[in-house]
Order: structure tokens, then C-alpha cells, then sequence
């Protein structure tokens, strides 16, 4: 049976997000979602338009299932602004689309110190290959 409403935390989970982020897309309008009690519910279709296409249904483990989660900041240092470029499109464009949903990812540049950060949260495979793709681009070669 296809789950039609999840709750804010599921939502969460199944966007890679923090539940207060959620909370402020909700109160700001940026994702429906109905208030019963002092709970919001948000419909499977209204997600579904919040993140362009349908839900993977094995995209949230049933309760009780053992989930594991990364969160890991990455620090490149001496960094040129091509590679900046060509690091930000490959994580946030060209990423896995069966990781949509399973994995969050942030990239800072700080041109004056030519350092970048790149921040990833989401599960143990997706964000592996995320590090794959920053060690393919700024890995030492020698």
C-alpha cells in the first residue's frame, strides 16, 4: 500500500533535510501541508510537486529498520575557481538520480582564501560516491 500522507520528520528523512527546514518551507508556503492537532501532514502529491517527480517507495525504511546516516564536511584547500565549477555542477547537477531524496549536499567557496567546503549528509552509499567524485577532482595524484 502506497503511503498518501507522511508527517514532518518523514518528509525530512526522505529529503535529506533537517525537520526544521521542513517546518520553514511548510510555514513559508514552499511545501503544502495541513495542520491536524499541532501535527503537519503533508499528501504524497504535494511532495511529489515540492520535489519534481515521484517518491521512490523504498526511499524511507519502515519504522524500526537500522538506519545509518553520514554527515561529512570536506575542506579543499588552494582550490581554482574552474574546479570550484566543476565540483559544484558534479555534486549538485550530475549526482546519482536514485540518490534524489537520500543525500543533502552544500558547497561554500571562500574565493579569497581559495577554499572550499562541501558539506554531504545522507546515507552510507550515496555519500560515498559523492567523496569519490570531490577525490576524483581534487585527490592528490603523486
Amino acid at each position: 500500500m502506497t503511503r498518501q500522507y507522511y508527517s514532518v520528520d518523514q518528509v525530512a528523512d526522505l529529503l535529506g533535510l533537517h525537520v526544521k527546514t521542513v517546518r520553514a518551507y511548510v510555514r513559508e508556503g514552499r511545501l503544502a501541508a495541513t495542520r491536524i492537532g499541532k501535527q503537519y501532514r503533508v499528501r504524497r502529491s504535494d511532495l511529489e510537486e515540492f520535489t519534481g517527480g515521484p517518491l521512490a517507495e523504498e526511499a524511507m525504511p519502515p519504522r524500526g529498520t537500522p538506519h545509518a546516516e553520514a554527515s561529512t564536511v570536506v575542506q579543499v584547500d588552494d582550490v581554482d575557481r574552474a574546479t570550484v565549477d566543476r565540483l559544484t555542477t558534479l555534486l549538485t547537477v550530475t549526482g546519482r538520480p536514485e540518490d534524489r531524496g537520500r543525500v543533502h549536499v552544500q558547497v561554500v567557496h571562500d574565493p579569497e582564501r581559495s577554499r572550499l567546503k562541501v558539506v554531504i549528509v545522507g546515507d552510507l552509499a550515496s555519500t560515498a560516491t559523492l567523496l569519490g567524485y570531490v577525490d576524483s577532482l581534487t585527490g592528490d595524484r603523486s
